[in-house]
């Protein structure tokens, strides 16, 4: 494919049928045309989830999952290539499903909300901050409907805990604690890149999968799950799970923009995350909530077990600190109170949100609902978004070493070294 000629026709597409996916919802049967990028591993999930609709298209870099998707999906159209897909099938995709690593997120995601197409974006929404921002706007501007993985945000279990968070059953939420085991036992950390290459399988269509990162020979090093330990394709165990273990305060607060960041780590190289690290996010008073800091922790380490009734063990965790009483949960809510209260002693506090017996289906749901008209998902773009922003800057703390100053009105720090990891630069051929 010519991809100057994709550009052009993508931009054209942006400018004169702005809208044309929101008509298409109007057709006899009611249901979306969607394409699923990415359908292996995650992947499969998210576009299996959205068996309901029309599955027109399919595009995968691995020719092996990509033939198990077509076995599922026997009508829609196979692709290796993103871009040649959304440029083939044109007008005839309503929306799309991105699961693809991290580094590859926001080319396929903001292409698609520019002609038009509502998405949805598996965490972290994309793998810069400036990408983040970026792709927040875009989706404003398009009008499109949008929705982050993180499946959490539906629990009925979580969403009674925001609630009652919100609605002051801890009293006045001034610290809160996250964290996680990963990395440990699920992908390797603190690497130097290896110089020597290896043959590329088969079933891989390599610079694909490189899409806008820079070159470099193929080595299983980095090859499918084990990429999110490097930075030029992962996030670490921050990317992987901050936007889950955030849900709570998203949900509650919609929290964004935080004022500070620090991190301490270990194990750090220039080319992988470290093997622990620990983040600490300053956050002003918001529409929703008072100033509040949040504390990160991976890599096996745990806040004070003083904070709680003793040992915290769980494998991912969120501990919420407020002026009455203290709750430890998770990112899927099956929280308890320090003080001994239960959820159903809070019956003043009214539910506020929807809640579905189907929880996980229920996180499609929302996002196909709100495509075909219906209320915003929970976890679309303009929530997601700044949650991606803040845990994106957490990593940017850990990498630069140094404390800074957030300024969200500007997208700037107050230190140059920080700045510097705001944005990436991207492989000629694959500039978005």
């Amino acid at each position: 494919m010519n991809r100057r000629s994709f550009a052009r026709r993508a931009a054209f597409a942006a400018i004169a049928f702005p809208m044309v996916s929101r008509l298409r919802v109007l057709g006899a049967n009611g249901r979306l045309n969607l394409a699923g990028i990415g359908v292996g591993g995650k992947g499969w999930t998210d576009i299996t989830m959205v068996d309901g609709e029309n599955v027109v298209g399919l595009c995968d870099v691995d020719s092996g999952r990509l033939a198990k998707a077509g076995e599922r999906f026997p009508s829609a159209r196979r692709f290796a290539d993103w871009r040649e897909m959304l440029d083939t099938m044109g007008n005839g995709i309503d929306g799309v499903t991105v699961s693809t690593p991290d580094h590859s997120h926001f080319p396929p995601a903001i292409t698609a909300v520019k002609l038009g197409k509502h998405v949805y974006c598996q965490k972290p929404l994309t793998h810069t901050v400036a990408e983040a921002r970026a792709l927040t706007l875009a989706a404003r501007k398009a009008k499109v409907a949008t929705q982050m993985g993180n499946q959490g945000m539906a629990h009925p279990a979580l969403r009674r805990e925001a609630e009652l968070v919100r609605g002051g059953a801890v009293g006045t939420v001034r610290e809160v604690h996250l964290w996680t085991d990963r990395p440990g036992k699920w992908w390797p950390q603190g690497m130097k890149r290896p110089e020597a290459g290896a043959p590329v399988p088969k079933e891989l269509s390599y610079d694909l999968w490189l899409g806008v990162a820079p070159r470099r020979p193929y080595n299983p090093a980095w090859g499918h799950f084990v990429w999110r330990g490097w930075w030029d394709f992962g996030t670490g165990a921050l990317g992987d799970m901050g936007c889950h273990l955030m849900n709570l305060l998203a949900l509650a607060f919609e929290i964004r923009d935080p004022v500070s960041v620090e991190a301490a780590s270990e194990g750090l190289t220039a080319d992988a995350g470290p093997l622990w690290s620990r983040v600490t996010w300053e956050f002003a008073s918001g529409k929703k909530h008072g100033p509040m800091k949040v504390v990160w922790h991976d890599g096996g380490k745990r806040p004070d077990p003083a904070l709680w009734n003793g040992k915290l063990d769980a494998s991912n965790g969120v501990l919420v600190i407020g002026s009455r009483d203290t709750l430890l949960t998770s990112y899927e809510g099956v929280g308890q109170f320090k003080g001994g209260a239960k959820k159903e002693d809070f019956k003043s506090i009214p539910e506020t949100f929807p809640k579905h017996a189907e929880w996980e289906r229920s996180h499609y749901d929302e996002w196909i609902a709100a495509a075909k008209g219906g209320p915003k998902a929970a976890s679309n773009f303009e929530i997601s978004g700044p949650v991606t922003e803040a845990v994106l800057l957490g990593n940017v703390a850990v990498r630069s070493g140094k404390k800074f100053r957030w300024n969200a009105k500007v997208g700037k720090t107050n230190d140059a070294g920080a700045n510097a990891l705001l944005s990436k630069s991207y492989t000629p051929g694959f500039r978005v």
